[in-house]
């Protein structure tokens, strides 16, 4: 290596263009280094420049210095070269052991699928094993407490129960609030009663009654029905100025005491007739008379935060004392009635009451009921879906009641957290992946009209509308056993039906739609009425509800509803003991409309039934303004305009039908594409022209006001006739328009 340097160090020198010092003597004896080329030419010799001289004698020695100073620095560079390459090497140690090798980097892996959906026979396996008669001993313990009063410590509890059980599921819930007022009997003044020298005070109350003291003549009139009060008035009893006397049942109590008002009277008395309420003649009975639903006094809009608003009520309201009484106290008075005597339709089952009219003797009804800001709480919690989870399904069920409450909120609030426990374990534990939905909710203050879940309607009517696609109301699903009925838009129809045929029979071999038997199928369909905790999302919100109930053959109503009867014993006797069972086919056949409507690509809307009942409703305006043109009291008016608008509704339903035959079910855009389509028909059916709190039941169909087809076909008012015709024509084509999807495929034909 040494060897190298030096070779290096002399090809350096020898590149330089001086080749040696002399030393020359001067004239002064003075020595001068003087650097001569290193050719040793002489200026002629070397062709240069005469005027060419050697540089200076000072510019010499630093060159000097420079080499000196370069050569000192590489003899110590190869000096420590030399030492590094001849010092002992080191001795590495041996390891016997193969060194652990670093991982390797992970390879890429590539994109994991989308795992394929359950197939139905697997999910409803599955959702069946979670929802045996077992699963429901713990959870209704939990829920029977003595009282579900709205807004009182138990029902708060009750709330706070099920969002932690929401919460421990990691079901993100959350809590509506609001703040109602409610009525209740004053603890000042009692309700009572006068009948000549007899005074009674009251337990039992009708919320929302109008406070007042008033007089007038007992009038018997039966169940309070229209065609009842037609015929006590064809008795030439007088009904304007009368108290009337009325036996519960066949209609709501709101509408007893509307259809009352309207014929005049000042006051209603509502008491249980044994003949249709087999329990005890002192058992005070509960309800509220309000035609609606929803907190009366914020009507079409929210209670929120105590917000003040404008003090418009609900037209709903009525404007005559109610009040309920004993069977017994209903006795007493018809003993002392009088008048004429009644047909064999309104004759009850008291005891030596002979059931006369009346008419004769006054009476003297003071109700003194007072109005409670209370608290409310709906609780919620959702499953979210995995294809479109901005669209939902909603589960709901009332939390409060009158005293105990079993078969009114017990069995309801029960089945609700079971179903929520199931679908969560579905989809964490079985790998469900629903690709909409489904939100659990438990409302507060439904006794008093739906308070609680109309609040929460009308506080995101802007966003519900258009992304909740259904409601299961899960309220009083077993009141009995060995027969069933149900009430729902005609959308869901054939849902409930196929979902009949699916579950199996609480009652032994064969399915529920076994049970019922086909011909009975064919009638188990109830109008929904205004009482039924689906209405206000059917008529009110425009989504397509359905509420259903397991009942005794021949049994038109629960009758321990409104009463401290409601308990566990009472329904064990109506279920032959049977509780559990009844409850786990009931939560069965609304999981399996739930899962049905998340799991498939289309949502299970069979728009061909609205047919039907649409054809029924525009053949009674036919009818109706035929008779009118006939008589002369209407002219210029024409029915066929509504006709085509059903013509057109029906050509979008078919228009419907026709994509999902021809769309590609594994095209999520197609399918989602036809869902918007089909979440639109009941939406459309929304009058756009009546006032949310001035009317707030807007559908054309099932709602309740003058825009509907039914009071259009019953009205006397003929501006009133023309008017709501032009306009629910127009509604109806608009709901067609809606259907068909796309603006260029819109049929304008009226």
């Amino acid at each position: 290596m040494m060897e190298r340097i030096r070779s290096g160090f002399n090809n350096m020198i020898k590149s330089e263009r001086y080749s040696r010092f002399t030393l020359q003597p001067t004239e002064d004896g003075e020595r001068h280094a003087e650097v001569k080329l290193s050719d040793d030419v002489t200026e002629a010799e070397a062709g240069g420049s005469p005027t060419f001289r050697p540089a200076p004698a000072r510019h010499s020695r630093r060159t000097v210095l420079y080499t000196v100073l370069g050569v000192l620095l590489i003899f110590l560079i190869g000096f420590l070269v030399g030492l590094i390459s001849h010092s002992k090497p080191r001795v590495e140690s041996v390891n016997c052991v193969t060194p652990q090798q670093p991982p390797a980097p992970p390879a890429p892996q590539a994109p994991i699928a989308p795992e394929p959906p359950m197939d139905w026979s697997t999910v409803t396996r599955i959702l069946t094993e979670r929802l045996s008669s077992t699963a429901f001993d713990k959870t209704l313990k939990l829920f029977d407490v003595p009282s579900h009063a709205a807004g009182s410590v138990e029902d708060m509890r009750l709330g706070d129960q099920i969002f932690k059980t929401f919460n421990d599921l990691n079901m993100d819930p959350w809590t509506d609030i609001h703040y109602v007022q409610l009525p209740t009997p004053s603890s000042q003044r009692s309700n009572f009663i006068e009948f000549g020298s007899e005074v009674f005070n009251q337990t039992g109350y009708l919320a929302y009654s109008a406070p007042n003291r008033t007089r007038g003549k007992l009038v018997y009139g039966n169940y309070g029905r229209e065609e009842d009060l037609n015929a006590v008035q064809s008795k030439n009893v007088a009904l304007k100025g009368s108290v009337l006397l009325l036996r519960a049942g066949k209609i709501s109590f709101a509408e007893q005491v509307d259809n009352a008002a309207s014929m005049g009277a000042v006051a209603v008395l509502i008491y249980p007739d044994s003949q249709d309420f087999d329990y005890r003649s002192d058992t005070p009975l509960y309800g509220h008379v309000h035609l609606g639903s929803g907190d009366p006094y914020t009507p079409g809009f929210p209670s929120f935060n105590h917000t003040q608003f404008s003090p418009k009520q609900s037209m709903g309201l009525p404007t005559i004392p109610a009040q309920t009484i004993t069977a017994n106290m209903a006795t007493t008075l018809f003993r002392k009635i009088g008048g004429p005597g009644s047909d064999a339709g309104f004759i009850g089952n008291l005891v030596s009451v002979p059931y006369t009219l009346g008419g004769v003797e006054d009476v003297v009804v003071e109700v003194n009921n007072v109005l409670v800001n209370k608290e409310i709480h709906n609780v919620f919690g959702v499953v979210k879906g995995f294809t479109d989870p901005d669209q939902y399904i909603v589960l709901g069920a009332q939390r409060d009641a009158w005293g105990p409450g079993y078969a009114k909120a017990t069995v309801g609030s029960s089945v609700l957290m079971e179903l929520a426990k199931a679908f969560h374990a579905m989809v964490t534990e079985e790998g469900f992946r629903p690709r909409r939905s489904v939100v659990f909710a438990s409302f507060s203050a439904g006794e008093f009209g739906s308070v609680g879940a109309t609040e929460w309607l009308e506080a995101h009517m802007a966003s519900i509308g258009k992304n909740v696609f259904a409601y299961i109301s899960l309220d009083a699903l077993v009141l009995g056993r060995g027969d069933f009925t149900a009430s729902a838009s005609p959308l869901l129809y054939s849902l409930l039906e196929s979902t009949m045929k699916e579950v199996k029979s609480p009652l032994g071999p064969g399915t529920v739609y076994d049970m019922v038997g086909e011909q009975r199928a064919a009638t188990i369909m109830r109008p929904m009425t205004m009482d039924d905790p689906a209405y206000p999302f059917l008529a009110f919100s425009g989504i397509p509800s359905i509420s259903f109930h397991f009942i005794s053959p021949k049994v038109e109503y629960y009758t321990y509803f409104g009463t401290n009867l409601d308990n566990m014993d009472h329904l064990r006797y109506q279920t032959s003991h049977s509780i559990g069972e009844m409850t786990a086919a009931a939560a069965q056949l609304a999981g399996r409309m739930a899962l049905r409507l998340v799991h498939d690509h289309l949502l299970s809307f069979d728009v061909s039934r609205y047919g039907g009942v649409l054809m029924k409703s525009v053949s009674r305006v036919y009818k109706r303004v035929g008779q009118l043109t006939a008589s002369g009291r209407l002219t210029g008016v024409s029915p066929q305009w509504l006709s085509r608008a059903r013509g057109s509704f029906m050509r979008a339903a078919s228009s419907i039908q026709t994509s999902i035959t021809n769309t590609d079910m594994n095209d999520k855009e197609a399918c989602r594409a036809i869902n918007e389509r089909l979440m639109m028909i009941e939406e459309g059916l929304l009058s756009p022209y009546v006032s949310a709190a001035e009317t707030p039941f807007r559908h054309l169909l099932f709602g309740h006001g003058p825009h509907t087809l039914e009071s259009i076909a019953a009205t006397d008012d003929m501006t009133e006739l023309r008017t709501q015709l032009a306009l629910a024509t127009w509604n109806l084509q608009g709901c067609a328009n809606a259907m068909m999807g796309n603006i260029w495929e819109l049929d304008n034909q009226i």
